[in-house]
């Protein structure tokens, strides 16, 4: 499989609902970021991608386009619809993600988009007035971090 094909793969897979799918494109050195998680590595950056479809219970579209990808590098813009589970509220984020390759996986795997248009529809008012403030942008990587690690401590429970 080349890297366009692997690219394709993990968003295949991510709009299936198959996190089983996706974190098997990852290498196990891993390195994730983006502006709700910050940066997570290893079995926590594939546990984020099973923790979000977990708690989606299927309810999440994903749309992916742009996918382009050589012997190093890669990237691809991806659509999710889904309501966030938290406030109720109907969320469109409209990510562009950043890709680098090694031993036919992904190492890193960067996810960019707009926190703050982000923080307005998932949290309404309070994202409207203070989605745009570091200080917001921090609470939100906390208590989606906080999430994970519960998420984490219940998978290691279970098995």
């Amino acid at each position: 499989m080349n890297n366009t094909e692997l690219i394709t793969n993990f968003y295949q897979s991510f709009a299936n609902g198959d996190a089983e799918v996706m974190v098997a494109c990852y290498h196990d050195n891993i390195q994730f970021q983006d502006p709700a998680f910050g940066a997570l590595k290893g079995e926590d950056a594939k546990n984020m991608w099973r923790m979000l479809i977990s708690r989606s219970k299927s309810n999440i579209h994903i749309t992916f386009n742009n996918v382009k990808a050589n012997e190093h590098t890669g990237s691809a813009n991806w659509r999710a619809e889904y309501t966030f589970s938290a406030t109720g509220r109907k969320v469109i984020n409209i990510v562009s993600a950043e890709f680098e390759f090694k031993d036919d996986k992904i190492i890193k795997h960067t996810d960019s988009f707009n926190i703050y248009k982000w923080s307005k529809q998932a949290l309404g008012m309070k994202g409207y007035l203070l989605g745009w403030t570091s200080f917001m942008q921090h609470k939100i990587q906390q208590q989606s971090n906080s999430l994970l690690k519960k998420y984490t401590a219940a998978k290691t429970v279970g098995s």
